[in-house]
């Protein structure tokens, strides 16, 4: 089992400005979010259950699965949701040459009409963010 710190030490967030790592504490919100759709069973069902309840979320997509359920991504959008990119092909930052991963980012953009970025596993190299954020 990995263990995850609570949140990042100040030292890691001062080297990412411009991210943001959460939002107020001092309110009592709750903010969803989910990863790596859109996908017919997950999203589909999430959609509904959001919507039983009046809740909106922030849904993080997969520029190939958008390609592949344009459909369901529409439904996101006209649910009143937000969207966000987490690359065409779900690349770990990490494990993925510098310009294959931007070029990935930026094929994710073509499909997803977002400012919001959510690097896939939480890994972003600074050299891959300080070139994203040109």
């Amino acid at each position: 089992m990995r263990w995850y710190p609570f949140h990042n030490p100040d030292w890691v967030t001062s080297l990412f400005p411009g991210c943001i790592w959460h939002k107020s504490r001092s309110e009592k919100k709750v903010y969803l979010t989910f990863d790596d759709g859109p996908q017919p069973d997950a999203t589909a069902y999430v959609l509904e259950l959001l919507d039983s309840y009046g809740m909106k979320a922030t849904f993080f997509c997969v520029g190939d699965n958008v390609i592949k359920h344009p459909d369901l991504y529409d439904s996101i959008l006209n649910g009143g949701h937000q969207t966000g990119n987490h690359t065409q092909h779900h690349l770990n930052s990490w494990k993925t040459n510098n310009k294959q991963y931007i070029k990935n980012v930026k094929l994710a953009e073509s499909s997803i009409k977002s400012k919001l970025f959510r690097p896939p596993y939480g890994k972003l190299g600074l050299s891959t963010y300080n070139s994203l954020k040109n």
